[in-house]
């Protein structure tokens, strides 16, 4: 008999090919506006360039009640909501060629975080390794490392690495 609390399994994901002639593995970073998301792209950016690897930034429109809008409403907040999203991504594509020559590939989902990353992973067969950083405040590590790591990890498609949201690039740079 199963727990009923015990999380459903993961849909399947595409089987990792990143080692395979023709791929690069390529590091997840989930992009937001958190001061800690930073470290994530700058851990990801060096280790993608130090070992041949790619990089893929993952924007997450959050649109809860958008479908209930009338008149157009929902449309044009769904845009705007796009449109900012994707300059932060090109933000971030700019700080990956900046501190590491790594150009990186973006894509923008709509949902929750942790769906979207899940669905990114399970359509992109190079995804090999997500990245995150933890949050340095009191409320913890974050939402998203909470949910992924304590619900997902032991049926997680990928490995998770979790960069403390403290380092500097100096320290990162020492492990990457």
């Amino acid at each position: 008999m199963t727990d009923p609390r015990s999380p459903a399994p993961n849909p399947p994901a595409a089987p990792r090919r990143s080692r395979e002639p023709g791929h690069r593995r390529k590091f997840l970073v989930v992009v937001d506006d958190t001061p800690e998301c930073d470290r994530a792209v700058y851990y990801a950016s060096r280790r993608a360039a130090g070992t041949g690897g790619a990089l893929l930034l993952l924007g997450v429109l959050e649109l809860e009640g958008v479908n209930q809008q009338w008149l157009g409403i929902g449309d044009l907040m769904r845009v705007e909501a796009t449109d900012d999203m994707s300059a932060r991504l090109q933000k971030f594509v700019a700080r990956a060629r900046q501190v590491a020559g790594v150009d990186a590939e973006t894509v923008i989902r709509e949902g929750t975080k942790a769906e979207a990353v899940l669905a990114s992973i399970a359509e992109d067969e190079d995804v090999a390794i997500l990245v995150l950083a933890a949050g340095v405040g009191r409320e913890g590590p974050g939402p998203l490392v909470s949910a992924l790591v304590s619900f997902h990890s032991g049926h997680f498609p990928v490995p998770i690495t979790i960069v403390p949201g403290a380092l500097t690039d100096a320290e990162i740079d020492a492990l990457a």
